[in-house]
């Protein structure tokens, strides 16, 4: 894949993003939360949202069972998810996302995505580190679990380039509701 063509489409999702944001998050949160109302005692797993992410916290505090963040191990390797919950004390991980202090490993069935952009096709245009992809292609290979990106309606993109290891999602879910692929 072409590294000018991913960089040009992840500076035009940031750009995107960031004007949703400033322009607020409508009714997302509780689009989000009524969906996964139907995944109710299944092990989510959410993000601590940074910068302009769309923030998910809300409907990851009104889920009925475990809820697990995203807690990077090292380069190259898939994330690891430990529970979580909205009182609990956190600390900050690698690139500064806020991860829970302590608390027992979870293995999500469930999985909220952050992304930069995404398609119609369901392909996500991440921030290039490969965390996501490796970690859904780990948990697919161990069964079903439900790939969920979050993100502001005008972080679509007509096409995201993708490469052989890139992950799809089954779910999009914006402020203007949700798209399965």
């Amino acid at each position: 894949m072409d590294v000018v063509v991913k960089t040009a489409a992840r500076n035009a999702g940031f750009a995107a993003r960031k004007a949703a944001f400033a322009a607020g998050q409508g009714q997302a949160a509780e689009i989000l939360a009524d969906f996964l109302a139907s995944y109710s005692g299944r092990t989510l797993a959410g993000y601590m949202p940074m910068r302009t992410e769309i923030d998910p916290l809300p409907a990851m505090a009104a889920h009925i069972g475990p809820v697990g963040v995203p807690v990077i191990i090292g380069k190259a390797q898939p994330l690891r998810f430990r529970e979580w919950a909205p009182d609990c004390a956190t600390v900050s991980g690698d690139f500064g996302a806020l991860i829970p202090q302590e608390g027992a490993w979870v293995t999500p069935e469930v999985l909220i995505v952050p992304l930069v952009g995404f398609d119609q096709r369901g392909y996500r245009l991440g921030y290039g580190g490969g965390f996501y992809d490796r970690t859904l292609e780990g948990l697919r290979a161990r069964g079903p679990v439900l790939a969920v990106g979050f993100a502001f309606s005008a972080q679509e993109m007509p096409e995201v380039p993708i490469e052989p290891t890139d992950q799809p999602l089954d779910v999009i879910v914006t402020e203007r509701g949700v798209r399965e692929f």
